[in-house]
């Protein structure tokens, strides 16, 4: 049997990554750390912040709950791997 846990970050939000921002300079690159694993940072992945969309996250209406259409505002941030050489994969 697999042994699993229930994973339960804290999402921040627009409020909380504002606070962190307020004191950085403009031209100052967000670097992103990406876990390998939930929860653990020993050994992430850096990356670049190289976009952000606004979107509608939408639960549609079923059949076993036809009135439900909620939505919600969000925001999705794209990293990709910091600027050098790497291997070609593939």
């Amino acid at each position: 049997m697999t042994d699993i846990f229930e994973h339960a970050p804290q999402v921040w939000n627009a409020a909380q990554l504002r606070e962190a921002l307020k004191d950085i300079r403009d031209d100052v690159p967000i670097h992103i750390g990406v876990a390998p694993d939930p929860g653990d940072f020993d050994g992430y992945h850096p990356g670049v912040l190289v976009g952000a969309d606004q979107v509608e996250v939408c639960w549609p209406a079923t059949r076993t709950a036809p009135e439900r259409t909620e939505t919600e505002q969000a925001l999705t941030l794209f990293a990709d791997w910091e600027p050098g050489a790497y291997d070609r994969l593939g």
